[in-house]
């Protein structure tokens, strides 16, 4: 099963949050996070993005750090860390299988995407295994 320290994520600091932040708005059943903590965790790194009160239409429970500042970021990466410690979670643990892609690519990512299939012609071994190892 995959897992995350949340001290140690081995990420930068965006990636973190952000991925915390879509595990948590994920109807991921395996997540050994409760769901009340999960809606925490969003709400109050959204409070500290925006004024107004965090959407509740999961489809719209997404966070935008695309206006921030390192302040913010950081503020979002302390909450998330403090509230997982504070229920006495250190690693963040999931199951789910490999999902296909929601969208294409853009046409203008389309060369870049082929390039680079040119390059590495082989799927890599250790992105979404199939069948982790045992």
């Amino acid at each position: 099963m995959p897992s995350l320290d949340i001290q140690n994520p081995g990420m930068p600091d965006l990636q973190f949050v952000l991925f915390v932040s879509a595990l948590c708005t994920a109807d991921l059943t395996t997540l050994n996070v409760p769901a009340e903590l999960r809606r925490a965790l969003f709400d109050r790194c959204w409070a500290l993005i925006h004024t107004e009160a965090p959407p509740t239409d999961p489809k719209e429970r997404v966070l935008d750090l695309r206006q921030g500042t390192e302040l913010t970021l950081e503020a979002c990466q302390s909450t998330i860390r403090s509230l997982l410690t504070e229920a006495g979670i250190r690693v963040l643990v999931w199951d789910h299988p490999v999902s296909e892609p929601t969208r294409e690519s853009t046409p203008a990512a389309k060369p870049l995407i082929d390039r680079l299939g040119q390059l590495y012609p082989d799927p890599p071994e250790i992105v979404d295994p199939e069948k982790p190892a045992e």
